[in-house]
Formats: structure tokens, sequence, C-alpha cells
């Protein structure tokens, strides 16, 4: 049985991702303790069973919201609970099984030995990942480099990472964005704004195909000009803070 952490915890905002949370949820359990999951208003019946896991592991806690508000929504909630009960650092996961569970003890350790930088991902993508989504990524990663004045963001999308708990939730109630898909990008902006420095580590991303129980949110057009937008409010805001960046 893994020790419970008093300062970092894992936490796995889902929606609709069917079975394939189960098998994320006790994979992240079989690495570390305390996990969170918060059910972003899933349809799907996964919050019943959730909360049927949770009720006899005493790692594991489900919070379940009451409609769909977003992944940064759920993130920022299972931030503001983890603030109150103490803890400095999460670890935010995917529920769709794209993320490595396996690397959550070394994340963690390299967060616990710099805790007050943000610990990010760095993908490592296999045969499955879509080509459109690889190349698509390197226009934010460009963006999120200049944003930045080159801070060292490896990847501004992979969301697998370790965040200072206290530090973006204060970003977060700061400005009523980052709720929805605009989420892993502009987090690691604003908090490299903040002076948080990030570590990166080399981690593989997995595209599950349908037939494995692969399920997807992205949409093309919906979330291009959702990211298209944010980069626009950075810009405006970077120019803005370009004396004090510099």
């Amino acid at each position: 049985m893994t020790t419970p952490s008093s300062t970092h915890l894992v936490l796995i905002p889902s929606y609709n991702t069917g079975d394939q949370v189960y098998a994320t949820v006790r994979a992240a359990r079989a690495r570390w303790a305390p996990v969170w999951v918060v059910v972003d208003g899933s349809t799907d019946g996964t919050a019943e069973g959730l909360q049927a896991l949770a009720a006899t592991d005493p790692g594991l806690r489900v919070w379940v919201l009451p409609k769909n508000c977003g992944k940064g929504a759920a993130v920022l909630h299972g931030l503001q609970l983890a603030q109150a009960e103490g803890f400095t650092h999460a670890l935010a996961m995917d529920s769709d099984g794209q993320h490595p569970a396996d690397l959550i003890p070394a994340f963690m350790q390299a967060s616990m030995a710099r805790s007050e930088t943000m610990v990010l991902g760095r993908p490592v993508f296999d045969a499955s990942a879509p080509l459109l989504r690889v190349r698509g990524r390197r226009v934010s990663n460009w963006w999120t480099n200049l944003e930045t004045l080159g801070a060292g963001v490896a990847d501004s999308l992979y969301g697998f990472r370790v965040y200072p708990v206290a530090a973006l939730a204060a970003v977060m109630a700061r400005q009523p964005w980052m709720r929805r898909f605009d989420f892993d990008t502009e987090a690691v902006v604003r908090l490299a704004w903040r002076g948080v420095k990030p570590v990166n580590l080399d981690a593989p991303v997995k595209y599950l195909r349908a037939d494995e129980g692969g399920v997807s949110h992205f949409r093309y057009v919906r979330d291009n000009i959702l990211l298209t937008w944010m980069h626009t409010r950075l810009m405006v805001e970077f120019v803005l803070r370009l004396p004090v960046l510099a």
C-alpha cells in the first residue's frame, strides 16, 4: 500500500471517458496516494462507479460537479479543495489513458526536490499520435516561447504536470479564462510570468484507438479558435508586461 503524501496529490479531471477512467484511476492509485478525481458533469455513469471505488479505498476521493464546466474549471475545483486541506502541489493528469501513470513517482520526486518549480511533461509521441495534432502544437509552443521570453517551457499543451497549488489557484482566481481547453497553455504562461520556473521531463503520450477505449473531446475548429483567442489575449498582456518581464 502506497504511503499517503501530505503535500503532493494526483488530481484527475474527468468527463465522459467511459470505462477508461477506471483503468486510469487504478493505475494512478497503484503508484500514489492520495488520488483525487473531479468528475466534470459526466453523463456516462462513471461518477457513480468512481464513488463506489472511493468507498472502498481511503486513498481515493471523488467529487462530482453538477454540470460540465471544462477541464480548467474541474482542476480549479480540485486545487481549491487541496489548498484548504494543506496540500502544496498537485499532479494533474487526464482520465483518458493518454498519460503515463508509471511516471507519477518520478514527477513527484522532481517536484519535491525543487518545490518552487512546475514540473512539466515533455511529450514523446509514438505512431498513434495524429500528425495534425503533433504539428498543430508546434504553433502553440512557438507563441508560448515568445510570451514567456524563452522561459524554458518545452511543451505548452501536454497536461501531465505537477503544479504548485497556491500559485496556480491565485492565477486562476484573478481572471475568468483557463476554464476549458485553454487551461494547459495559459497555466504555464501565467505561472512563468509569476516567476515559477519549469522543469521538463520526458513522458510518453498514447492516443488510444476507439476499439481500445480511446475517447477524445478535442474539436479541431472550436478548440483552435479558443487557442487563438487565448494567445491573442496573452500577447496583448505580454506587450503591457514586457518592461517587467524583460
